[in-house]
């Protein structure tokens, strides 16, 4: 690609160049915009593939810059590619901010709770452990608040979220369901016993909840105080 880059740049100076007339100074002026041409291409190392992004050398990761993914970055093409096949298009990838949903990396608050580009998320119909919070199994203490954290972040890992939702709650946190690929991270929490279902407000999670208790997983392994019975304390 250099090579090209670097006969398109000599190319078009050497047309220059047949316009004698003109000072030197003019001739490299007209001939600057193929020098940033082939600077450009040269800068993303391996090139553009078909998908219209390459992986970063220095940076490390996968950025795309043009087709239906320009603008997004991934982890690793696999992700990328992950994108594409649920059906996803630069048409209904929503914009940055909408207000109904939020793709990106996300940073893990607590259980129930993380910040994607700055905003805050609640996850909808659950209530996870606080994160300073303790239960108890088989008479002894654990961190069950701290275990939940680390819990959703498994969930995670490095991989994009996107989360749906368009209400707030009175910290001005969005609430919503969040999604990694095709699978809802809150009916996760709930399903492997890491969060209760928070009846209060949904009943989206109850039967995830019951499973959960009868397999004795997350903090049913043994005694709790819910969550919002804790903040009350």
């Amino acid at each position: 690609m250099r090579e090209n880059s670097l006969a398109l740049f000599n190319a078009v100076f050497t047309a220059v160049n047949l316009l004698g007339i003109l000072p030197m100074a003019h001739r490299l002026i007209l001939a600057l915009p193929a020098l940033l041409v082939a600077s450009q291409a040269h800068a993303h190392g391996g090139g553009i593939d078909k998908l219209g992004c390459h992986h970063n050398r220095k940076a490390g990761g996968y950025h795309c810059h043009r087709g239906v993914l320009a603008g997004q970055s991934f982890g690793t093409k696999q992700e990328a590619l992950d994108r594409l096949q649920q059906g996803q298009s630069k048409q209904n990838v929503p914009a940055p901010g909408a207000s109904n949903s939020i793709t990106g990396k996300a940073r893990i608050i607590d259980g129930d709770t993380i910040e994607i580009s700055g905003k805050r998320i609640r996850l909808h119909g659950i209530d996870a452990p606080e994160s300073k919070q303790k239960c108890t199994a088989e008479g002894k203490e654990w961190a069950c608040g701290q275990e939940a954290t680390f819990a959703l972040a498994q969930f995670i890992e490095t991989h994009w979220v996107t989360c749906k939702g368009n209400k707030r709650d009175r910290y001005g946190r969005v609430i919503a369901v969040c999604f990694v690929g095709s699978h809802d991270l809150n009916a996760m929490m709930v399903r492997e016993g890491w969060a209760l279902a928070y009846r209060r407000y949904s009943m989206d999670y109850v039967d995830e909840e019951n499973k959960a208790r009868e397999d004795g997983l997350g903090i049913w392994r043994g005694e709790f105080v819910p969550p919002w019975e804790r903040r009350k304390r």
